[in-house]
Parts: structure tokens; sequence; C-alpha cells
């Protein structure tokens, strides 16, 4: 990789941006463009021709060879078809880009995921250019961001809805912000950082274990002697073939434009984290997306290999993806911002009670959102929220909403009473308590920050799901404020909003015992699982709430709901299979030769000593034996169970087979696995332990 000498230099060197637009398209094209983001009107094809040209030279000047319409399906990763320049005229080659190659495409894409929405013989997908993100280069290949969709219109990506959501957000908080007096804003837009967590492993070792090749997680593995248990890997000197990588990673990512910010060692061996400034959301996907892709292909240079399961190891963390969402307006102001004056802070107070009031009516759609086979094994664990919806406030603003509620004065830290009234509002700090690391979402002084997604998924699904709700909630209090928008009934309407949701405010610990109970006497749903959660999706309150909307029509959302389930079924199927195979092929083999060994041993130990001098390794070689016995009666009943699987149930059935059988049997093979490891010797068992895959690197 080439080494810059400032991050000035390098930082947006690979991406078409407003500074190669402005050196590469004609001024008058420039505008059009920036008009149309402005609009939303279409391009003119002589516009479009005119970007087109200009893209093609500057990534032609920069080595490209090719481009692609680099699109987000269902399947939760990116998918590229590439094109050459390449154009022959006259028998001579010429490098050639029309403005109809930039703005559409036509994939032949019958095998990406549809849930139904067509046949597999209906192959015709079709690509649009996205123009509000820039176009980059990654290997070579002109990389266009573009939405997805059929050849009847319906989204088939997660960009389309994702750009919906924002379009609906806007629509409402616009209506709100006229109410209050606000002329100037013209658009409001979420904005995300997100965080990264991923484990790294030593490429030979990783060769080696066949679960984590096929399914991206160990399906077994006994507990190392050492694990997280001192805490010595949190925020520790990052090991030099680490440094090495993240120093390489942050240089593709910087090239590309993602602006890879932070990087430190997390609490589990082998694990770490990065997070990228903030952006507006659909700016953020994109990143997230390249960022996953990148973080892979520069472990590979290193001989690593970068694993983004949510739970690649059990008895450790496991690793999520911290979603920071905020809204800003195209002014600057940040809606999440407690203001200085009662004017802002009643506009601060009337968007908390939105998103308080959102995630209390809708907790439902955030759970599935976060929804997988993978992020099951780590939400509820001591390092992720719980699958309960909670909201925590911390202490000062709790105390100012409960103040609101109850029409009383609010004594702040100072001990000064604040009057809660009509036209004077408290001054509200900023930072002025900790953090609560246990909820699934929080408040962090101007954001929220929504704990609950998981490593591996794409961010644009709980960010539909934030966008939704909130659009959701400030289209019912802007049709209060319609009624009448004087400062007593806005008062009134923040009282009345706050004391209806006041149960999913949580400070408290929500790892604890006592909350599921509490929970359920709050009344607040708890979905413990995906194959509780899912079935959510399609509720008849849900579909109304996107269709109103208009992010998803019910056809796409259904075609979503056979999507996810289909893929649970298919990745705890995956699972099983593998873990079988493993067994079959490699382990019961193992556990044979070793027995055979011992007893070998123990035979010409006491044709030697006599019986009593082989009594521990008699009990020894019979304590494996047993486990191989079971062990093969458990792989046989999990064969067994995975291939009888009914075809005909359907698919909340499916799922529920896959999780209370399937995966529970998985359970008990991995608990026999886990038990003979520790009695063979590392020599003999065939597969690389959590000693060597955590602390190899």
């Amino acid at each position: 990789m080439e080494h810059r000498n400032t991050i000035p230099e390098l930082f947006g060197r690979l991406v078409f941006n407003e500074a190669a637009m402005k050196q590469y398209v004609s001024a008058e094209a420039f505008e059009a463009w920036r008009t149309c983001l402005q609009t939303g009107n279409a391009l003119s094809l002589e516009t479009a021709n005119a970007i087109a040209e200009g893209m093609k030279n500057w990534a032609v000047a920069l080595g490209a060879t090719h481009y692609t319409h680099w699109f987000q399906p269902m399947t939760g990763i990116t998918a590229e078809k590439h094109d050459s320049f390449l154009t022959v005229q006259d028998g001579k080659a010429i490098m050639d880009f029309s403005g109809k190659e930039l703005v559409k495409g036509e994939s032949d894409a019958s095998s990406l995921p549809s849930g139904g929405l067509r046949a597999t013989f209906e192959a015709r997908g079709y690509t649009t250019w996205d123009p509000t993100s820039f176009a980059f280069i990654k290997d070579g290949t002109l990389c266009i961001p573009t939405v997805f969709c059929s050849y009847s219109g319906e989204a088939l990506d997660k960009k389309t809805p994702l750009l919906r959501s924002c379009e609906a957000l806007n629509r409402q908080a616009l209506r709100i912000l006229r109410l209050l007096g606000d002329t100037q804003t013209q658009r409001v837009t979420p904005q995300v950082g997100a965080e990264q967590e991923y484990f790294l492993v030593d490429r030979e070792l990783y060769e080696a274990r066949e679960d984590l090749k096929l399914c991206g997680r160990t399906l077994f593995g006994a507990k190392p002697p050492k694990g997280q248990e001192l805490g010595d890997h949190y925020y520790g000197v990052i090991p030099s073939r680490v440094a090495a990588y993240m120093k390489d990673m942050d240089e593709a990512l910087w090239q590309v434009g993602v602006p890879s910010k932070t990087e430190h060692n997390e609490v589990a061996p082998a694990q770490h984290e990065m997070a990228a400034e903030y952006a507006d959301v659909n700016t953020s996907c994109d990143h997230n997306q390249l960022t996953m892709e990148l973080m892979k292909k520069v472990a590979e240079k290193h001989g690593l290999v970068c694993l983004l399961h949510e739970k690649p190891f059990a008895w450790v963390n496991g690793s999520g993806k911290h979603n920071n969402w905020s809204l800003a307006t195209d002014g600057g102001e940040n809606l999440f911002a407690p203001g200085k004056t009662p004017s802002k802070n009643a506009r601060f107070l009337l968007f908390l009670a939105a998103f308080i009031a959102a995630v209390d009516d809708y907790p439902g759609v955030l759970r599935v959102s976060v929804a997988g086979a993978g992020n099951d094994h780590r939400l509820g664990m001591q390092e992720a929220p719980p699958a309960i919806l909670s909201i925590f406030l911390g202490a000062e603003l709790e105390g100012i909403l409960d103040a609101i509620i109850g029409g009383t004065d609010y004594v702040d830290k100072k001990k000064q009473p604040l009057r809660i009234g009509v036209d004077v509002l408290p001054t509200i700090p900023q930072d002025t308590t900790d953090r609560n690391r246990t909820s699934p979402v929080a408040f962090t002084g101007n954001k929220f920050e929504f704990r609950m997604p998981g490593s591996s998924q794409s961010i644009a699904g709980p960010n539909i799901a934030l966008n939704t709700i909130m659009a959701e909630e400030l289209r019912r209090l802007a049709d209060e404020l319609e009624k009448d928008a004087s400062p007593d009934a806005l008062h009134e309407l923040i009282r009345k909003t706050f004391l209806a949701h006041r149960r999913i405010v949580f400070s408290g610990n929500s790892y604890s015992a006592e909350w599921p109970e509490e929970a359920a006497k709050r009344g607040l749903p708890n979905y413990p699982c995906t194959a509780d959660a899912l079935p959510v999706f399609v509720e008849k309150k849900n579909i109304e709430l996107y269709t109103r909307h208009g992010v998803f029509s019910e056809s796409e959302i259904y075609a979503r709901h056979a999507i996810h389930m289909e893929n649970y079924c298919k990745v705890i199927r995956i699972e099983a299979a593998t873990l079988v195979d493993m067994v079959r092929h490699e382990i019961i083999g193992a556990l044979s030769r070793c027995c055979t060994e011992l007893c070998a041993a123990v035979e010409e130990k006491k044709a030697v000593l006599g019986e009593r001098a082989c009594r521990v390794e008699q009990s020894f070689a019979g304590t494996i034996s047993e486990l191989n016995e079971q062990l093969l009666d458990r792989t046989v009943k999990l064969k067994t169970a995975l291939d009888t699987m009914n075809p005909n149930l359907s698919g909340e059935e499916q799922i529920r087979y896959c999780r209370d059988t399937l995966f529970a049997l998985m359970g008990e093979v991995r608990e026999t696995l886990d038990a003979a490891e520790t009695l063979v010797s590392r020599a003999d068992w065939p597969y690389p332990t959590y000693y060597d895959l955590l602390f190899s690197v």
C-alpha cells in the first residue's frame, strides 16, 4: 500500500467528491448536480453525460479500468458486477462511460434474496445511481453507490428503504419545527456514528477450523485457563502485528473517504474496536459496509483473518456495533442538544418526548431490526444489553422528566430550584451523569446510543427502524400541535407524552435478575431470541407504521420477513451440519485413537507392574471412551434431527424447530466436545484450541 505523509493528503484521495467534481466537471454540470440534491429532481441526460465523462477521466487517471454499480442487497453485504470502460471503435480501443451507464444498470441478480417478490426465472433487477453518495475507487474499479429494485419497482436492497425513511423523518420533523416557529430550516437529517468491534486471528489457525470458515464462529471449544478475567487486554498496549494491521486499515479507509477515528483493544483477548466520525445516516451506512469489507481484505495482507461474527468464541465477550443516532438541521443544529434558551429547551424536550414515545410504542420494531442467529449469542450476556427495550436518560434528565410530569420544581445538583413552567424551562446541562452500559438505548448528551446491533449486521436496518418510529411519533405530535400550538398546549403535550411513556425509562442495572420481572410489571415486552422477535415484524401495527410513511410496501415487508426467517434457518442448519461433519470426520477418530493408545499403554504397564498400578490410566481411558460414546450418540441425534426436519412446516414453525430442536442438540454435542477436549493432549486434539486462537496474535 502506498503511504502518504499526512492524513489530509490521504483522505478522500480515491473519492469522487466535490473537490474532484469541480476539477473534472463543468461548473454548469456541477451546479445542476447540487440543484438535483436540493430539489430531488432527476438529472438531465446532458448533465449525466457530463458528470459521467468527468468521473471516468478522474478514475482512469487514478488507474481504474472498470466500473461497477455498488449496491446493498438483502444479503446484508455489498454486491457488484464489473464492466470495463473499454469500447472498440473502428478497431481501436477507447475508454468510454456514458450518463446512461452512470445512472442506471441492469443486473441479472435472480439468485439474490427477494423474499418472493419475484420468481427465480424473473432475473431482471435494476441499479440506479444514488447521487447523494460519492463514487470511489476500490481495487482499480470505480464503485458507484446505487439503489437496487425489481422490474416492477419493489425495493430489493437496504439503501432504498433507508432513503425513504430519511424522507419520512424529514417531512415530520419539518412540520414540528414550523409549528415551533422555525422558518429557516429546510431539511432535518439523521446523523450516525457507528462503532465496529471485531476479532483478529492467525490465518493458519483459522484455516484449520472448519467451523470458523463456514460459520464465522467456533461451534465448540473448552474454556482456556485465562480469558478476559483480569481486564488486561481492554485498552491495553496494541500488539505490534495488530498495530501494523490497524495502520494499513486506517490508510485504506481514509483513501476511500471513511473517517476512521478511534481504535483500541476491546475486552476479550484478540478483540478490537474501531469507530468512524459522524456523518449523515446514508453515508454512514455506506461507510460501514465498506469498512467491514476492507477490514477483511487488509487482514489477509497481514496473515490474519478478521472475524465479524457476534460471538466467534464462547466464554469471552462477543462483538457489537453501537449505533449513535441524532438529528441535525441543515443549519448545523443538533435537535437532541439541550439548549440555553426556553425555546430551544422546549424544542429539545419535544423531540426527546417523541423519541421516548417511539421506543415505548414500537419496541418490537427495534428488536426485529437487530434479530439474527449471531446476535442471539450476544444479547443479554455480560457485554451486551438484554432483549428488553428500555431507555437510560441519566439522573439529571430523568429528574427533569419527573418534574414535568408532576408539575413540580426541579432541584438541580447545585440545589437550585428550577421552575418548570409554560414560558420558562430549565437550562439542561450536558454530560452530568455516568453512562449505563447495560441499557439497550442510552442518551449520551446529544445523541442516543442504540447498543443492540450486532457486529456483522448492516446498520441500515436499525436506522430504518429508528427513523420510521421517530417519524411516526413526530407525526402524532404535529397533529396535536396543529390544533393548538400555544405555550400552554405545548407544555401540556410534553407532559402528557412523558407521563404516558414513563415506563420505558429505566436507569438501573438491566443485567439484574430482577429487571425482567420489573419490565413485565411495566408491560414491556421481552423477545429473548430471534424466533420470538421475527413474527413481530408482520404484526398489523407495524405493517401500518411502515406503509403509512412509505418506507416499505406491504409486499416488501412480507418479503423481508420471509428472508429473515429463511436466513435464520439456513444459518442454524449450516452450523448443525458443520458440527456433525467435524465430529464424524475428525473428532470421533481422534478420541478413538486416544482410547486405543491409552488401553495399549495400560496393558503394557499392567504386564510389568500389575493391575493396581494402572487404575488411574484405566479410569482416564474409560472416561474418554464414555465421552466418545456419548458424543457419537448425541451427534447421531443431531444428524437425525437435521435430516428429518419437515419441509412442510410454516416459516414460524421452522425457526422454532431450528431454535428448540437443532440449536438445543448442538448445545449437547458441544457440552461433550468441550469436556473431551480438556482430557485429550493438544497433540492428539485435531483442531486449534481457544488458547491457540485467542493468544496467537
